[in-house]
């Protein structure tokens, strides 16, 4: 097999051997589930840079079994202008030299290069130009992140540091990145920012990365994208509102706690390039970012600024204006009270539980019958439960199924088996119904062993919610290695699965197939989920 190593010109020869059937060329579109170059299943497309006439996918690698970033370099539709400028076949040239002088390239805050797809291979999509091929960046988009709330400045700082490094390091081997798009950077799970998406416009400069850089801090401070309003909307973010004069309001000014290094850096890197204080090289963004963490390393000692968000448990200052309720001058004898009779009901039990016993004993061991009234007297089935009654499985784990697409809210999945159906999960919103954009998204439920179940009930407000029960032999199994048990539509509130005559599991696959919702918007939210096994 060919290494991966490097990237690669896939070129078809100008002659092949006679015995070789040849390959007829894709003449339709990009489309999910395309085979680029015989190797790259297109799975989900994330997004588009209409200026550089490319988008954004989501790949998968047929031969490695891995997942790979595809950036496609579509070619213009009959009788528009080109994005650039330039005719089909200078864009295709610049976009194989400019990638091939990236393929040697590295750094931890930008994917590896690992593949170059050229126009001339048999292939490729009549109305591809090219595609570049880099590693999967693992978490979420740039939208994602903020959508979840604001991000303590500290935090937003040493997340585009790396993003910074990897660009001062393009700069100095004579390449350029290409992050004033927000679509082209992700974010680690880890909260770094890495540029996941290859081939800039043509035109890109370095300054344009020193500009693209400052967008991502200010988007990380405020929640907006200062630049193009076209790309923020393509990237679900909200745009940055300028003043009549064409300034940025400070992240200060919509957000307390910023500090003003921080101000200074993003007004420095976004503003005119004749103005005081103007950031012009990657190389000071990475210094000054780099000053203001040392610089908050060596403040932890002192309590932190409010800064609009409230603190986590792991950090060393919690908040000290946190409301705490009055003490109840009644508390001690309401709790003197309670001690007492959870005594007696302890002492009631035990005492329940030593009669049992001993008639236990005193029977020879047999099981206890029971006389129905107008029946004659019977013992209890095997496996059955005193007085019919179910027993909640607990569960071992849960974790958001989605092969295709980036694991809706994935960090709040939890919040299924919390014990609270106030708290909840919800899917990404969608502007299709699925599968438009992929087949559906799921919920992995795990069991520490295989146990047999009874129902599942299902808590949710997202009515007309299609829901798939399906055993899984794990939780990276592919869905056509899932087997189907139950079909349930939600309703508002409880919704109870039957799930009698299924085999015991150890895996549950909730896997959605339709959304609640309607015109453009659907999503789905589940507040808790709960299996009852077979009575034991």
């Amino acid at each position: 097999m060919r290494p991966d190593d490097a990237p690669t010109a896939r070129d078809t020869p100008a002659t092949e051997a006679p015995t070789a059937p040849a390959v007829p060329p894709v003449s339709s579109g990009t489309i999910a589930g395309s085979l680029l170059s015989s190797r790259y299943r297109l799975r989900t497309r994330v997004g588009t840079d209409p200026a550089a006439g490319a988008e954004f996918w989501r790949a998968e690698d047929t031969i490695l079994r891995r997942d790979v970033a595809v950036t496609v370099l579509r070619r213009p539709a009959p009788g528009a202008a080109p994005a650039d400028g330039l005719t089909d076949a200078a864009r295709a040239e610049q976009m194989v030299v400019r990638a091939l002088r990236a393929g040697s390239f590295e750094h931890p805050g930008c994917a590896r290069l690992l593949d170059v797809l050229t126009p001339s291979g048999s292939t490729v999509p009549e109305d591809v130009l090219g595609a570049a091929v880099t590693e999967w960046v693992p978490g979420r988009s740039l939208g994602e992140v903020v959508a979840d709330g604001l991000i303590k400045p500290l935090a937003a700082a040493r997340a585009v540091a790396p993003l910074a490094a990897a660009a001062e390091a393009a700069h100095r081997h004579g390449l350029v990145l290409g992050c004033d798009h927000p679509q082209r950077v992700r974010v680690t799970p880890d909260g770094r920012a890495q540029l996941c998406f290859a081939l800039p416009r043509p035109d890109i400069t370095p300054a344009d990365d020193v500009r693209g850089l400052g967008a991502v801090l200010y988007t990380f401070l405020t929640s907006q994208w200062p630049l193009s309003s076209a790309d923020a909307a393509l990237a679900g973010l909200a745009a940055a509102e300028h003043a009549s004069d064409g300034t940025l309001p400070a992240p200060s000014e919509l957000r307390p706690g910023v500090p003003v290094e921080l101000d200074s850096l993003t007004r420095g890197a976004l503003g005119p390039d004749d103005a005081a204080g103007h950031v012009h090289t990657a190389a000071a963004m990475q210094r000054l970012l780099g000053e203001v963490v040392a610089e908050e390393d060596r403040m932890a000692l002192f309590p932190p600024a409010h800064d609009g968000v409230p603190s986590e448990p792991g950090d060393v200052w919690q908040d000290h204006d946190r409301s705490v309720t009055p003490p109840d001058p009644q508390r001690r004898r309401k709790m003197t009270v309670a001690l007492a009779v959870l005594g007696a009901a302890v002492l009631v039990v035990l005492g329940y539980l030593g009669v049992q016993v001993g008639s236990l004993f005193a029977s020879g061991g047999g099981a206890p019958v029971i006389v129905v009234e107008g029946g004659s007297p019977t013992q209890p089935s095997p496996g059955a439960a005193p007085g019919g009654s179910n027993l909640l499985a607990a569960v071992a784990g849960v974790e958001v199924y989605d092969h295709v697409g980036n694991r809706d809210n994935s960090g709040r999945v939890s919040r299924v088996i919390d014990g609270d159906p106030t708290s909840s999960w919800n899917t990404s919103a969608y502007r299709q119904q699925f599968p438009a954009f992929k087949p559906g998204v799921g919920i992995m439920v795990s069991f520490a062993s295989a146990v047999q179940l009874s129902e599942l009930t299902i808590q949710s407000q997202s009515a007309g919610t299609v829901v798939e029960v399906r055993s899984a032999p794990g939780v990276d199994a592919a869905l056509e290695e899932t087997t189907p048990i139950a079909e349930a539509t939600l309703k508002n509130g409880a919704t109870v699965v039957s799930m009698a005559g299924s085999q015991p599991v150890t895996h549950v696959l909730l896997w959605i197939t339709h959304l609640s919702g309607s015109g453009s918007d659907y999503s789905s939210s589940i507040g808790e989920v709960e299996f009852q096994r077979a009575g034991v």
